[in-house]
């Protein structure tokens, strides 16, 4: 009997044996990505395990600054001239990420205790202050039609000149604005970095009652911080320059260049002169702190990284005690100048290294006989200074040529141009004709002699009576001359805000004043550009930039004036190219100014002074507000065979009858030299 199978039997046995088979590729699927999955952490695991670790106990490293004193500044011999006086502070160092809204609760709490200047306070800042309380800026807003139709920022715009324009009815009260100016000090501050809310003039209730709440104001301290002090008179701070304050801010016109070097909005930093122009150097580095901050941006360790470092100090090429009797000295010849006179000034410089061991300057209002300091007067007042400038011309005229050592005898005589004469002070009606050389005419001051010396430097064949073509390119021949040896052209000097001088129109209709400008008595100069143009008659020709910083110096553990670090090494500018016969020429005149024989010689007065000097005397005619003066000028060196100082002098707008003002000033400055920076028995 056969047995038949049913046909769904076999399609349910078949069904069966195929589910299994599937269910296991499944599962070897699964296992496979298990297996990677594992891998995958294993390898995570021994790879980033450290990183992901610290990754979930994360913390974050920044660095906290702070501010350290101020380089001084001393004189040649070691005296302080500009240091520093500690004053008690508080301070406030700006945390990570801190909301305005935190720093509008600190600057509240710190209001209720310290009382800060209003003055500075702006209408924005105000309005800053105001907004960053949450409150109020939402009712501000709802005032403001339709701002929800702009970005957030305008929207805070809108909010900023709603609350300045409406300034009056929003009632801010006293307490309000002090606590406004402390808003405005944080908010302008770095992060962690360390600013002055109150850097002078905190009290001891203001300290204590800081101190007894510090917990309840992040970042806010209790510091030190440093104000200027001049412990040998505040006539140094012409040349020093001024620093700025917590008050002040940063210069304006620097603010961005300052910013991003990293300077905090209310840092100090130098003003002008030489606290701006060394502001690198005095300046220091500032402390810094390393602190650790964790998730919430709070810090959870400090650690002093770095105690920061005073300013190096700047030794100055001045000597104070001289500087003081050399101010004096001008003081005391102004006050006897009278009339129409607007100042006295003077340079005084070593000419074998540029070094300036003084410099003097006051101004004077003729209208109210008033005198005020004004050293700087030397290197930014042009004045015209006569005949002091003779030297230049006549070593002009030997460079071209139009002269020689043994050929330069020429006639004094009044020059005539078309009928209007030009004589030499001696010899206003020819009646006193006398022959010169290049150094007689130096001795005797002719104007004659270096107009004649100007007309052949231009070619021109004078004829008494004639009319005056010379070309105008005798201009810049003559200012060309003058230019080596300093006259006309910048120094150099290492103090900002230097001038040029004045130079008068040089076009054919002025061409009759080439011929004052031979004598002195047409162009402007400074007093530091006739200084260095005696120096270089002084040392044989180098022209060398006159500085008055000595040297960068450290600072002792002490606190004293510590090591050199940097010498300021003499620079000559130019060399004169004349023969040493010409040179001797010059200076043999400049020695017979003083010590000649000729009865008209201007410097007799000045023999008395031992070391014998040699000198130029100058006298230009001038006017001020229409009123005829003259202007008393002398450039000088002594001693004459060994020159170890120039001595250089203006004394603008003095009466007519004014005729030995600037000698008499001379010898003062001369026996005060002698007195207080060099023993004249070490001189030969």
């Amino acid at each position: 009997m056969k047995i038949f199978k049913k046909k769904n039997d076999r399609n349910k046995n078949k069904k069966g044996s195929t589910l299994p088979f599937r269910l296991n590729i499944i599962f070897v699927i699964v296992g496979i990505l298990f297996a990677a999955l594992l891998a995958q952490l294993a390898y995570l695991q021994v790879m980033y395990g450290a990183r992901f670790k610290a990754e979930v106990n994360k913390s974050d490293t920044s660095t906290m600054t702070g501010n350290v004193q101020r380089g001084m500044i001393y004189d040649s011999t070691g005296k302080v001239l500009v240091g520093n006086s500690a004053h008690q502070a508080i301070t406030y160092t700006k945390g990570v990420n801190e909301l305005s809204s935190d720093i509008y609760k600190t600057a509240n709490t710190l209001s209720k205790y310290v009382k800060v200047s209003r003055s500075s306070l702006t209408s924005r800042q105000l309005a800053d202050y105001y907004l960053a309380d949450n409150t109020n800026l939402k009712n501000i807003m709802a005032k403001i039609p339709n701002i929800s139709k702009y970005t957030s920022t305008a929207q805070y715009d809108m909010a900023l000149d709603y609350v300045q324009k409406n300034r009056k009815q929003l009632h801010f009260t006293k307490a309000m604005k002090n606590a406004a100016v402390i808003f405005a000090k944080m908010s302008s501050s770095y992060q962690l970095s360390t600013t002055y809310i109150k850097d002078s003039g905190v009290s001891q209730r203001e300290l204590a009652e800081v101190g007894e709440h510090l917990a309840e104001m992040p970042g806010v301290n209790v510091g030190t911080s440093w104000t200027r002090s001049y412990p040998n008179g505040k006539s140094i701070q012409d040349i020093a320059g001024t620093v700025s304050n917590e008050k002040t801010g940063l210069p304006s016109d620097r603010v961005n260049e300052l910013l991003a070097e990293g300077y905090s909005r209310n840092d100090s930093v130098g003003q002008s002169y030489l606290e701006k122009q060394y502001q690198s150097v005095l300046n220091g580095t500032k402390s810094q702190t390393e602190v650790v901050l964790n998730s919430d941006n709070e810090i959870t360790r400090e650690i002093k990284k770095y105690g920061g470092q005073k300013g190096d100090n700047l030794q100055l090429t001045i000597n104070a005690k001289f500087q003081k009797d050399l101010q004096a000295a001008v003081k005391s010849a102004e006050e006897g100048a009278g009339g129409y006179s607007t100042g006295t000034y003077a340079v005084v410089m070593n000419p074998k290294n540029g070094a300036i061991i003084g410099m003097a300057g006051v101004d004077r209002d003729p209208s109210t006989s008033k005198i005020t300091n004004n050293v700087l007067g030397t290197i930014n007042n042009s004045i015209v200074m006569g005949s002091v400038v003779k030297g230049a011309m006549v070593s002009g005229a030997l460079m071209d040529g139009v002269i020689t050592p043994t050929n330069s005898t020429l006639t004094d005589m009044p020059i005539n141009i078309g009928g209007v004469k030009k004589t030499s002070w001696f010899n206003k009606n020819g009646g006193q004709n006398i022959a010169v050389d290049a150094a007689g005419a130096l001795e005797v001051s002719s104007n004659s002699y270096m107009m004649q010396l100007a007309m052949k430097e231009a070619n021109f064949n004078y004829v008494s009576g004639g009319a005056l073509n010379m070309s105008t390119n005798i201009f810049s021949k003559l200012r060309g001359y003058f230019e080596q040896f300093g006259l006309g052209v910048k120094t150099g000097i290492d103090i900002p805000g230097e001038t040029t001088g004045i130079a008068g129109p040089s076009t054919k209709s002025h061409i009759g004043n080439a011929l004052d400008l031979s004598f002195g008595n047409y162009d402007a100069y400074t007093m530091i550009q006739v200084a260095q143009y005696m120096s270089t008659m002084a040392n044989g020709g180098y022209r060398i930039q006159p500085h008055v910083v000595k040297s960068i110096r450290g600072t002792n553990s002490d606190g004293k004036l510590g090591a050199v670090k940097t010498t300021v090494m003499p620079k000559v500018l130019n060399t004169i190219p004349m023969t040493e016969a010409q040179k001797a020429l010059v200076k043999r005149g400049f020695y017979q100014v003083v010590h000649g024989n000729n009865a008209y010689k201007t410097g007799g007065k000045l023999a008395s002074i031992k070391p014998g000097i040699s000198a130029k005397t100058g006298t230009a005619q001038t006017f001020y507000n229409g009123n005829e003066t003259v202007t008393l000028s002398l450039a000088s060196y002594a001693p004459s065979d060994d020159p170890q100082v120039v001595v250089a002098l203006a004394m603008p707008n003095l009466g007519t009858d004014a005729e030995s003002n600037n000698m008499e000033l001379a010898k003062k400055i001369y026996s005060a030299y002698w007195k207080d920076v060099q023993s004249s028995s070490t001189v030969k």
